[in-house]
């Protein structure tokens, strides 16, 4: 467990450094893997569970990115995609905060408090559907007598989300303090409760001394304030950006994954999850980004060479039409093209390139390579330091 601790805590604090959102979890139990495999041989390990390890290395990201990409979708469909931006907030944001308000009830019940206190799912929904709704009725009259001081804007309607994403932060952060320290005291628990017994056989469930739960909140707070502005930094905005309303898809997407996965028995990282959502939200923004310029070229390509003002015009007026709208005017374009427009002075293959040139890379494939890569070595990384870790000692003491 020496060798587990000190391999996973090297590991970690690496990945850190180069600010690779690494998940604890896989850290420590691949360093107990290794330390294990080391000290008794490959029978000891429990490869069914080292199966569900590697597979949520794939099932959490994709949960993630595919939830907070499509709360994404629906907040601008049903939000930032409408005319009246402000109508459709005020319809739309105490539904959107309720829900958040319920899942993050649930998510808390079922992960943060399982210590303290054994609820079950039903009640636990049940719970969070009654916070949700109270959420809803006080929201909505606040936001309706606001109405004259938001803007129709962007900007304006992304100020409502930032109360909710602070409280959301802050629930979190407290799960992730209520479940996550267990995977790097476990291993100190376990060392405690062999020296309490003189050495003795290990116990199937160590006794948790205070102090040993004292260790670990320290820890984390002096981590947090000392490297995780560093993690934080990539996560926030060096993958892709993000603005208050994606980073409320992706606080949904961690807690409901969390609460889905758990139901289902399968062993998702939360870090996973939240990264998942981050490149979920940038993937679904380039992809939206890459269609709207394939409108744009589609519509300048059905212009005469100078009708830069009509061009220029029309293409405004798309960008303030509905989705629907949208879909209606390039029909109507396409008809009067067949009928009497001349197609613009580029080639098709021309048109193409520029494309190319243009495209939105709205998701950085820099960090995405790096951090793919530190998910997938860090069991094997930490399980291969641990080994060594624990030869050394071996050799120290014999």
């Amino acid at each position: 467990m020496m060798s587990a601790l000190l391999a996973g805590a090297i590991w970690l604090n690496f990945a850190t450094a180069v600010g690779a959102p690494v998940s604890t979890t896989h850290s420590i139990v691949g360093a107990v893997l290794g330390a294990g495999v080391a000290a008794a041989g490959l029978d000891i390990v429990n490869w069914g569970t080292m199966g569900n390890i590697v597979a949520s290395w794939i099932i959490s990201p994709l949960l993630g990115g595919i939830f907070s990409a499509g709360f994404l979708y629906l907040i601008k469909r049903s939000i930032t995609y409408q005319e009246d931006m402000v109508a459709a907030a005020v319809r739309m944001v105490p539904i959107l905060v309720g829900l958040m308000a319920a899942t993050f009830t649930a998510y808390l019940l079922l992960k943060g408090l399982t210590n303290v206190w054994k609820i079950s799912f039903a009640a636990a929904s049940f719970a969070g559907l009654g916070v949700g709704f109270l959420v809803f009725a006080v929201l909505r009259p606040v936001l309706r007598a606001r109405v004259s001081q938001i803007s129709n804007t962007k900007d304006s309607v992304n100020t409502l989300f930032t109360a909710p994403l602070i409280f959301s932060a802050a629930l979190l952060s407290f799960a992730h303090g209520a479940n996550d320290v267990a995977n790097a005291i476990g291993p100190l628990a376990a060392i405690a409760d062999v020296l309490g017994k003189g050495g003795g056989a290990v116990s199937k469930a160590a006794s948790i001394p205070a102090w040993v739960m004292m260790v670990g909140a320290l820890g984390i707070a002096l981590g947090l304030w000392l490297y995780g502005p560093k993690v934080i930094r990539t996560v926030g905005s060096e993958i892709t950006e993000l603005d208050k309303m994606r980073a409320y898809c992706i606080a949904m997407a961690a807690t409901i994954t969390v609460i889905v996965a758990s139901q289902m028995g399968l062993p998702v990282s939360s870090t996973h999850i939240a990264v998942g959502g981050v490149f979920g939200v940038g993937f679904l923004r380039e992809y939206i980004k890459a269609s709207y310029a394939r409108m744009e070229d589609e519509i300048r390509q059905h212009h005469p060479e100078g009708d830069l003002d009509a061009i220029n015009d029309f293409l405004a007026r798309f960008k303030k039409a509905t989705v629907d709208e949208k879909g209606l005017m390039l029909v109507e374009l396409k008809t009067q093209a067949k009928l009497h427009l001349d197609p613009a002075r580029f080639s098709k293959f021309e048109r193409k390139g520029l494309r190319k040139v243009y495209r939105h890379e709205l998701v950085k494939r820099s960090q995405l390579m790096k951090i793919a890569t530190a998910w997938i070595i860090t069991v094997p990384a930490s399980a291969l330091m641990a080994a060594m870790i624990y030869y050394m000692i071996r050799g120290m003491l014999t």
